[in-house]
């Protein structure tokens, strides 16, 4: 089989194998990414896998430049792309995208084990540290209505010496509602 034949098949297999898998994208009939873990989860990250023209028999270019990847210290994704090219010395000459791609997953918290819990972010030459941390969603307080002195001495003047309306300072005068209509 030539190797456009096997990377066809393969492309087909992927495609079937993740459609409606959202961790899964192609980014072209060569190219593909998956994330490893869940949005928001620190140790997550994203392997893009692209193909040369000679794959399955040689190896293919395996990325973690993604800007999804930015937490993660450079050490850690070395390691990550040295195990991940140990699978595919094994697996060299065979379609191997779906086996690399479950490799990582499920040796995930063995990779990410060393990612420390602080998230360095580099953009540029800016780099910022903080702490990964869930915080509780905090009550807001109601803010109170503010009104005018205007405003508040006309709800002291409806109001009796506990705040409140007195009875009945609502209803309709039936007598004057009724007297509307004629009989």
């Amino acid at each position: 089989m030539a190797a456009n034949e096997d990377q066809e098949m393969e492309l087909e297999a992927l495609r079937s194998i993740y459609e409606g898998d959202e961790c899964f994208k192609e980014l072209s009939p060569v190219s593909f990414q998956y994330r490893i873990g869940e949005n928001g989860d620190p140790k997550a990250f994203l392997i893009e896998i692209s193909w040369p023209e000679t794959y399955p028999q040689t190896a293919p270019n395996i990325s973690m430049n993604a800007f999804f990847n930015n937490t993660i210290s450079l050490a850690i994704k070395q390691s990550i792309l040295n195990k991940l090219m140990e699978e595919v010395e094994v697996n060299l000459g065979t379609a191997m995208t779906y086996t690399l791609f479950e490799y990582a997953k499920d040796n995930k918290e063995l990779f990410m084990e060393n990612q420390p819990v602080h998230i360095v972010t580099s953009v540029g030459n800016h780099i910022s540290i903080g702490t990964h941390e869930i915080v509780p969603s905090s009550k807001k307080r109601d803010k109170k209505e503010q009104l005018s002195k205007t405003q508040k001495r006309k709800l002291a003047d409806k109001t009796d010496y506990k705040g409140e309306l007195p009875r009945g300072w609502n209803w309709v005068d039936v007598i004057k509602h009724v007297s509307i209509f004629k009989f």
